[in-house]
């Protein structure tokens, strides 16, 4: 059964804290993987949990929840929290559904039965350097769209963001096409 740290409040002690656990079953060998709920991070996830197999590392999950946007007016501390609060509660649904789904569909990778769960709230990219930071894995694992040309540069990518500022080693995998076999 799947072990689940979903804690939105995530200190940098409570980040340790889950590292900590991981690192302790694999000889400190941990590798993060970052999702959004996509065909691509479904793809990365299966392809982490190949890797950990290998490596004989810990795998941990981290899904980042967009924060809130600012609401002005007089109730919107009170709307703001109640929002951010269902927000919450669905996100964590949403990551606990996602990553059972892709445990079910891959059965035979016990890295993703004993997989660690870790959600933080904030902007993505900093969010997850910042748990790179706190938890030193020996390598980031993640989705991307593979988005080329104009709208890559108008857009932007996470995963090449992630890339460029990340200090440790980031493997982009690509959702395979359909019908391809990965």
């Amino acid at each position: 059964m799947s072990q689940s740290t979903v804690n939105l409040a995530a200190s940098s002690a409570e980040v340790k804290a889950s590292s900590r656990a991981a690192a302790a079953e694999s000889g400190g060998r941990i590798l993060l993987v970052p999702v959004d709920f996509s065909d691509h991070s479904a793809a990365a996830l299966t392809k982490a949990a190949e890797f950990a197999e290998l490596m004989r590392a810990s795998l941990i999950v981290l899904h980042v929840v967009h924060d809130p946007g600012e609401m002005p007016g007089y109730y919107s501390k009170l709307i703001k929290k109640k929002r951010a609060t269902r927000i919450q509660d669905i996100a964590a649904e949403a990551f606990e559904q996602f990553v059972d789904r892709i445990a079910a569909e891959n059965g035979g990778l016990a890295a993703l039965q004993s997989a660690h769960r870790l959600m933080v709230q904030g902007l993505p990219v900093t969010r997850i350097l910042e748990v790179v930071k706190y938890i030193e894995p020996m390598m980031v694992v993640m989705g991307s769209q593979g988005r080329t040309g104009l709208k890559h540069l108008v857009i932007g990518s996470k995963a090449a963001q992630i890339m460029q500022l990340c200090p440790v080693p980031v493997t982009i995998v690509k959702q395979p096409k359909k019908g391809s076999k990965s």
